[in-house]
Formats: structure tokens, C-alpha cells, sequence
């Protein structure tokens, strides 16, 4: 087998790379390494104030690290809302909440133009979205018009107000909850922006056991509005951050990788299940989510694990179901497995 070639992102890397198999994929690293250890320990602070909801928090973590925005999906009720507070305060990061609803207008997500009467003259009155994570509650209940006021501040991490262009904070990230679209008073989001982000993370209702954990801590005097009370602390910040992201960008894929990403995008526009297929965007989002996968893990390679692990949460929202798919009782799911089960794997 003809051995990958040198990245030449990194000098040091050896020519000759393991093997990509799942027995690699769980063999961590000799060195020490405090950036990646620090973000471990994210998942510890969490767990102090949310049950149960480890894949959730490995999405979270991933989108950050690779500058790319979730979605959150769960019935009313599911800590939504609390996992992506408790996740800012781990992280150490502002974060502001704006509430979607019905009534709201783009502006005030943005911000606006203000006259300022002393100065005979309009000037800029920042929105919620200039934060470092953006806490879009309850997105899909607002019509399409107040959806579309974060396309820009996803893709390129500005606003344009008033013919001019405004940065946003770095890092930045935007946790959209939403409900299941069957419910009332929902309004689902528009492919474009459903594009836009990297991961969908379903929360279930706990199994008995966490949710038994739930209620006893609540009895114990658990308060959700006191972070700091049950003891999460900042465990990272953003100088964290901007160094795991260089590590990340040095992690290795080898075309044989690259190769099955995109034979699983591929697929998905060729199934006849599916009315929409995964957008080159999507394929892109789902190397660099893989490598923060591998980085996370302990390991300086992509195997094909990495990209597995994360194939559900990064397609299944950037698909449509035929509704003929559907009147066969096909979901979403079943057709993904479908795919990766039938995509040839590389060796």
C-alpha cells in the first residue's frame, strides 16, 4: 500500500502513517498535552450542571474549535437552554440570550442606527449578536425575515447595518435551540441557514436514571440561575482556543479520508430517498469536524471513525426526505445508516 505523502503543514510530520483503523482510533498519545486536557476537563464542568447529554457537549466542543454553529433540537424542558450557559461559563466566554419570537424584528438581533441628537447624527447600537456565543432561543419561532438576520454573522462573522460592515467578537459561535417542527407556533428554518450550520444535536428525554439524578439534585438545592453556585468554572478561555485551533490544523488526512468524505456527500445526492443531498459546504465542515474529532481524541490523524462519529450530526439536517421516502415510513436516520453502511470504507 503506497504510504500518504508529507503534510506540508507540518515539517516534522513522518512520511509513513498508522494504519486508519478503529484499533488506532482508540490509542491515545504518549505526550502531554494541557490544551487538549484543558477541553476534556469542559466536559466535567458541564456535567455539574447538566445530565446526560455527553454528545451534545462533544458537538459543542467541536463547533467551537472549528469556528462552526449548532442547532439544538428537544422538546420543551431538556436543559437546552442551560447546557449552552453552562458551556459559555466553561469556556470562559460572553454570551447573550435573545429570545425568537413571533414579534421580532432583524434589528433586534443586529442592532440598529440610532439618532443621537447632540451630534446631529445616526450612530450604531450594537444587538445581542456582538458576543462570543450567541444563544438563539427558540429560533424556529420566529418568521423567516428575523431567521435571515444571522445568515451573514454565521458564514463571515459580521453585520452589514446601514451600509457598513461591523465585525463581530472571535471566537464566535451562535447555539440555536429549537422545537420539534411538529409543534405549534413553528416556523422551519430555510435551507440556506440550516446549511450554515455545523452540527444538529438532538436532545432526548433522559433515561430514568439520569433523570432520578435530575430531581435529586433539585432537591439538594440545585439552582439553574446560579452557575457558579454549583461549582462549574472557566476550565478554558480564548487564548485556549486560538491554540487548539492551530493544533487542529495541523492534524493529518490522508486523501484516502478526504476520498470518503466525499463519496458520503456524494451519496447523498444520489439516493433516491432524498429530494436534497449534503452541499459541498457540508463536506467541508465535516473534514475539518473530523480533524477536531481525531485532535480531541489524542491522536495527530483522521481515521474513518471520526467521520462516522460525527455523520449523523452533520448531515441529517442538511438533507430532505422525499415524501414518498416518508409514506414508506423511512426517516432521515435509516437512510444516512443506509449510506454508510453501503459507502466503501478505506483501508
Amino acid at each position: 500500500m503506497t504510504q500518504p505523502p508529507q503534510d506540508p503543514t507540518n515539517p516534522q510530520e513522518p512520511v509513513a502513517q498508522p494504519t486508519p483503523t478503529a484499533a488506532n482510533a482508540q490509542t491515545p498519545q504518549a505526550e502531554h498535552d494541557p490544551v487538549r486536557e484543558a477541553f476534556t476537563g469542559v466536559r466535567t464542568e458541564i456535567a455539574k450542571a447538566v445530565v446526560g447529554q455527553d454528545q451534545a457537549v462533544t458537538g459543542m466542543l467541536i463547533a467551537l474549535l472549528c469556528q462552526g454553529h449548532v442547532l439544538l433540537e428537544g422538546v420543551p424542558g431538556v436543559a437546552k437552554t442551560l447546557l449552552v450557559r453552562s458551556f459559555a461559563a466553561a469556556v470562559s466566554l460572553d454570551s447573550s440570550r435573545v429570545q425568537f419570537t413571533p414579534d421580532l424584528m432583524p434589528s433586534d438581533v443586529t442592532g440598529s442606527l440610532v439618532y443621537d441628537a447632540s451630534a446631529s447624527d445616526f450612530s450604531f447600537r450594537p444587538g445581542p449578536v456582538f458576543t462570543n456565543i450567541l444563544i438563539a432561543d427558540e429560533i424556529n419561532r420566529t418568521p423567516p425575515k428575523t431567521q435571515s438576520a444571522l445568515l451573514e454573522a454565521m458564514e463571515e462573522h459580521q453585520v452589514s447595518v446601514g451600509g457598513r460592515s461591523r465585525k463581530l467578537p472571535e471566537p464566535f459561535l451562535v447555539a440555536a435551540t429549537q422545537n420539534p417542527v411538529e409543534y405549534e407556533g413553528t416556523y422551519p428554518l430555510p435551507e440556506a441557514q440550516l446549511d450554515r450550520f455545523l452540527f444538529k444535536l438532538v436532545l432526548d428525554l433522559p433515561e430514568r436514571d439520569h433523570e432520578f439524578e435530575i430531581l435529586d439534585r433539585h432537591a439538594r438545592g440545585f439552582d439553574a440561575g446560579s452557575l457558579a453556585a454549583a461549582g462549574l468554572r472557566p476550565v478554558a478561555d480564548a487564548e485556549l482556543i486560538g491554540r487548539a485551533r492551530e493544533a487542529i490544523a495541523k492534524i493529518y488526512i490522508a486523501p484516502q479520508i478526504i476520498t470518503y468524505i466525499v463519496d458520503l456527500a456524494r451519496a447523498t445526492r444520489q439516493t433516491p430517498s432524498l429530494a436534497l443531498g449534503v452541499s459541498p459546504r457540508g463536506a467541508t465542515r465535516m473534514l475539518g469536524a473530523a480533524r477536531a474529532h481525531a485532535w480531541l481524541s489524542g491522536r495527530h490523524y483522521v481515521t474513518p471513525d471520526d467521520v462516522k462519529a460525527l455523520a449523523h450530526m452533520s448531515l441529517s439536517h442538511r438533507v430532505i426526505l422525499r415524501p414518498e421516502a416518508q409514506m414508506d415510513g423511512l426517516d432521515v436516520g435509516q437512510v444516512l445508516d443506509s449510506i454508510i453502511a453501503t459507502t466503501e470504507v478505506p483501508r
